[in-house]
């Protein structure tokens, strides 16, 4: 599969052959033609898996500055191939300089935190129309509260104060989704380090696919994955992915978890208990879900910005491009990813 988004080619087709032919890409497999782009409606390209470029091509986009993406087929970071001439230092600069700004971190910090509530709100509202349950109404009643409190928050530390308040609300509603293998999945609250049941061990191990997912994805762009605005700065830390996934964890990583165990794709023979209560995924159960995950970022969802229908390993990339628009002052807000 091909995607033309904000000036970027995205290639997903394993096996593909990308050359250049006068000025345009040609993208081709199995000795067949399937698609030609023309070279100046182009910034970048990015390639997902096995994928081939032809030397005159990559040659081509060193010379005009366009920038050429590889990641696995598990959409890790690979490679990024650059001419002599990139805007990417412009691009850094921008992001450190925004960290010195106290409105801009603010205002970052706060868009990131309303995308992940207006998320957990539509997930908890499109459970409580399935079933009727009161608690439900009020988690919803409680995140919208602090939705409110959200947009008049002029302070990080309140802002993340909120984000956490909200997240303890979210995550014992949460309990109430699991439909099918209760007693084994039930979740009362959100552990980590080491996660206390098997629905923590799920979240976690989804959470972790999620981060590297957004570091490939802001490595892919040019930005630098530990200088965040919402997490704090720590060595190592990507702090950056952190934030943008902020909004991606209730949209995918929650869904996914909970689709999982109430289609019973996992069960309790995928999971071991350790000594001192830690609960963890076997070999099985990694193996199941790194599968599943796999197919999950191949299904199709609707990008409220860009009004078209992307495959869900694409929307870390297209936010990553987005925030970089930001920053570099081509657009005036940064648009979190809403789910309908």
């Amino acid at each position: 599969m091909t995607y033309q988004l904000l000036n970027t080619l995205y290639v997903t087709l394993e096996g593909a052959y990308l050359r250049l032919d006068n000025e345009a890409v040609v993208i081709v497999h199995e000795d067949a033609e399937i698609k030609r782009v023309p070279l100046h409606h182009l910034s970048g390209i990015v390639m997902l898996g096995n994928i081939m470029v032809s030397p005159p091509l990559m040659h081509r986009c060193a010379e005009d500055g366009r920038t050429l993406v590889w990641l696995d087929e598990f959409g890790r970071f690979r490679a990024r191939v650059e001419g002599r001439v990139s805007g990417n230092v412009l691009l850094r600069r921008a992001q450190h300089a925004a960290l010195d700004t106290p409105d801009t971190v603010q205002h970052l910090a706060r868009t990131f935190v309303e995308g992940k509530l207006q998320n957990q709100i539509q997930i908890l509202q499109r459970a409580g129309r399935e079933r009727a349950d009161a608690y439900l109404g009020d988690a919803v009643a409680q995140l919208k509260g602090y939705l409110q409190q959200l947009r008049a928050a002029h302070d990080l530390d309140a802002i993340r104060g909120i984000e956490g308040y909200a997240a303890r609300v979210y995550f014992e509603a949460m309990d109430a989704l699991i439909t099918a293998q209760r007693e084994a999945f039930r979740m009362h609250a959100r552990t980590r380090r080491p996660p206390r049941d098997r629905f923590n061990a799920l979240l976690s191990f989804i959470y972790s696919l999620l981060t590297n997912d957004y570091v490939s994805a802001l490595e892919g762009v040019g930005l630098d994955p530990q200088v965040g605005y919402l997490h704090a700065l720590r060595p190592g830390r990507p702090a950056l992915a952190l934030d943008l996934m902020e909004e991606l964890r209730p949209a995918l990583a929650d869904r996914f978890a909970l689709s999982l165990v109430n289609l019973q794709q996992l069960t309790t023979d995928h999971f071991e208990e350790r000594p001192g209560g830690a609960v963890l995924l076997n070999e099985q159960g990694r193996r199941e879900l790194l599968v599943a995950y796999q197919k999950r970022k191949q299904e199709q969802v609707q990008h409220p910005v860009l009004q078209t229908r992307i495959p869900w390993g694409i929307v870390p990339h297209i936010q990553a491009r987005l925030l970089a628009r930001y920053l570099r002052g081509d657009i005036h807000e940064y648009p979190p990813f809403l789910i309908r």
